[in-house]
């Protein structure tokens, strides 16, 4: 099937352009920055070496809505989404450090747990904690943002103060927007049947000194959901809940020997394979979101796209 995963274009007033892990990000002017979510699939800090049809798509449009929901308590970078794949925004300084909030022991945390561990990020996590249990109030938990390639690494606040990444004024309110999103989010997950388990943020500074959300938000790439029905019946029995993340993928990547670490190798994604991940990620949109997917024509997205980018500047005067 045809995917998106990788751009060459050329913007009129085009700067730069940074390539991560999943997006791509043109610098307009210095003002503005056309963001593509491309169908790349990252898992372990490294790019799977096939594209999952309408995975950028279903990323885009579901930080894009959650970006209108969450805009009146956390202001955000977004200006206008002309296509399924784009996003256009407000230039930012991002800032180097990814805001993690848990408010389960799961993922990262209960392998962390697992192994002994009773602190994460300077944070303290209380004795006799069973995989998938609830803390007792949210965590936060940052991580620097590396580059593409390169594992994110666990901080402490104390050293993302005491090494200066964020000043305290600033880390102040960026802690502030990630427990007021994580409390927004999980009442919307509880309207449609779902638990959100954990997330990350990412936060930058706009030119005039406003910190805003940028990039996703809610997405199954950056967050973990449970199914509420069930969840307390299964933790009972120590069963595995049931969930809604890109979880799946890392778990059929240990199965076939991969955690992203040097000497192992990437098992094949055969078709059926891949045809199947983008189904679970059609899945998750249909329920984080709770309507029904609308695949958009993906003949030749390239095209697609840039006509609609063009399109866009042109109306607001880029051209």
């Amino acid at each position: 099937m045809n995917t998106i995963t990788s751009t060459q274009f050329n913007f009129p007033g085009q700067k730069s352009v940074y390539h991560g892990k999943v997006r791509e990000v043109y610098n307009i002017n210095n003002d503005l920055l056309v963001m593509i979510a491309t169908d790349r699939l990252s898992a372990f800090d490294v790019i799977m070496p096939k594209g999952i049809p309408y995975k950028g798509q279903i990323l885009n449009q579901i930080a894009t809505k959650f970006m209108e929901m969450t805009k009146d308590i956390v202001p955000n970078w977004l200006v206008a989404t002309p296509d399924p794949n784009v996003a256009i925004g407000h230039l930012c300084e991002p800032f180097k450090v990814e805001m993690v909030i848990r408010g389960y022991l799961s993922g990262h945390a209960a392998r962390e747990y697992n192994a002994g561990k009773r602190t994460l990020c300077g944070v303290t996590m209380p004795e006799g904690m069973k995989p998938n249990d609830k803390f007792p109030e949210p965590i936060i938990t940052p991580t620097t943002k590396a580059e593409v390639g390169v594992h994110d690494e666990d901080i402490s606040r104390e050293t993302i103060l005491t090494k200066g990444i964020v000043s305290e004024e600033d880390y102040l309110i960026l802690e502030k927007y990630t427990r007021a999103l994580f409390q927004r989010g999980t009442e919307i997950a509880a309207s449609r049947g779902l638990i959100l388990v954990d997330t990350k943020y990412e936060f930058g500074k706009t030119k005039e000194g406003k910190i805003v959300l940028i990039d996703e938000i809610h997405t199954p790439d950056s967050s973990r959901y449970f199914y509420a029905d069930g969840y307390q019946e299964r933790q009972n029995k120590g069963e595995n809940q049931k969930q809604l993340s890109k979880e799946f993928v890392r778990q059929w990547l240990i199965s076939n020997g991969f955690q992203g670490k040097e000497g192992q190798q990437i098992p094949e994604m055969t078709n059926e394979y891949v045809e199947t991940v983008s189904d679970r990620y059609i899945e998750l949109y249909e329920n984080i979101i709770g309507e029904k997917f609308q695949k958009s024509d993906i003949s030749n997205i390239h095209d697609r796209i840039e006509k609609n980018v063009l399109i866009f500047l042109n109306e607001i005067k880029y051209i």
